[in-house]
């Protein structure tokens, strides 16, 4: 569990206003994703003004993470940009920081404070900001999973491994149960270690990457995975179709990348002829096979930074990202356009913006610790060892 510190108020808000405000979380909700087109500009036009002076006041005292899906409003700010677990690991090799301000979505807090000291804070500008994947997998649903699992026969055959975009108590799960974490860079490492351990692995919360390392990267069939549905009595599955599946794949999805289909992909191919189609493995199985490339954020900047001039690329990840890129790459003859017609956005990412930003720098810099994210000290120590095995993957 984690708790989440908000300052004294002279009033009483309702928790619909501090959830609006994102001084308040909503654990329970699934939250997908929005289509606003673009952005608008921040009304305040002090706020750049406002952010920089705060953040020169604090000094040496704050460290600004930025995740790579984040408004370019709020990037600016940040000391490091990269994505979740990079991320986590630069705040804990900032430690005398005493505020590491996180630019990210939840578990992305939560990850970072279990990896820093106990002196650093970490604080997330809108508590709202979650992950509608990491909601798909709570501590209730899996141990029920397991118990389902357990009355099956399999339980001592399977090793969990959790993927990084999951709630610290699903991590701590991972780790109670001897397993491990995994970004979309190294789930395959993750996955041949699991193998070595166990005969089955029960992969969290994306059923997609796991999915896709097994099939795409490892060689086993489609046949092998079958996905457990915590809506479902029993996961919808029978004894029989767990004892003979290898991979049991948690009914979860990135409501971003799960947008993309195969029609996006052929639709590009004829609108751009000898485009590069590159995606995130977050995708689903048939528009990952139907890619010419396929990878995590950081292999997506990088293929592109090495891409010749005059290359043509469709990009299958969060919009903020490709925009971004695409503006970078221009003077270089790049084109860069994003795979699905429609425009969207991560809509929990995008809730860091700019004022929000502002208001957790201004507090901090007045001396008021605002939406402080700490994970308990056992759920920690947990998490912490699936971590560690991750950190110690070959």
């Amino acid at each position: 569990m984690t708790t989440a510190q908000t300052p004294d108020l002279d009033v009483q808000p309702t928790p619909l206003a501090l959830l609006l405000l994102g001084r308040e979380a909503d654990p329970k909700s699934e939250r997908g994703v929005e289509c606003p087109g673009d952005l608008p500009s921040p009304s305040d036009p002090d706020l750049v003004k406002r952010a920089r002076a705060a953040k020169e006041k604090l000094g040496d005292k704050v460290f600004v993470l930025g995740h790579h899906y984040q408004r370019d409003e709020v990037i600016q700010f940040a000391d490091v940009t990269g994505d979740s677990f990079k991320l986590a690991r630069d705040a804990a090799a900032r430690p005398d920081a005493e505020y590491i301000v996180f630019c990210g979505v939840h578990f992305m807090a939560e990850s970072a404070d279990i990896l820093t000291s106990d002196d650093q804070k970490v604080v997330l500008p809108d508590l709202a900001a979650g992950c509608s994947m990491a909601d798909m997998a709570t501590a209730e649903q899996v141990a029920e999973c397991w118990d389902v699992l357990t009355e099956a026969g399999v339980a001592e055959q399977v090793v969990p491994v959790s993927y990084m975009n999951s709630s610290a108590d699903i991590k701590a799960f991972t780790g109670k149960h001897g397993g491990t974490i995994c970004t979309s860079s190294n789930a395959k490492r993750a996955l041949d270690w699991a193998f070595e351990q166990g005969e089955k692995v029960l992969f969290l919360p994306d059923q997609h990457l796991g999915r896709n390392t097994a099939v795409r990267d490892m060689g086993m069939s489609l046949d092998d995975c079958v996905v457990y549905n915590p809506h479902k009595p029993n996961g919808g599955l029978t004894a029989e179709q767990l004892r003979a599946a290898k991979m049991i794949l948690w009914r979860g999805h990135c409501s971003v990348h799960g947008r993309f289909s195969l029609d996006s992909v052929n639709d590009v191919r004829e609108r751009i002829p000898g485009v590069n189609v590159l995606v995130h493995p977050e995708c689903k199985h048939e528009v990952v096979a139907a890619a010419d490339h396929v990878g995590s954020t950081e292999y997506i900047i990088k293929a592109l930074e090495a891409a010749p001039a005059g290359s043509k690329w469709a990009i299958g990840t969060e919009l903020n990202l490709v925009r971004r890129l695409a503006n970078r790459f221009a003077p270089e003859g790049k084109e860069i356009v994003f795979l699905d017609k429609t425009v969207c956005f991560c809509s929990t990412m995008n809730r860091i913006d700019l004022p929000h930003l502002v208001w957790a720098l201004e507090s901090l810099a007045e001396g008021t610790l605002v939406n402080r994210i700490e994970v308990d000290k056992e759920t920690e120590a947990f998490a912490k060892l699936a971590l560690e095995r991750m950190l110690a993957l070959p």
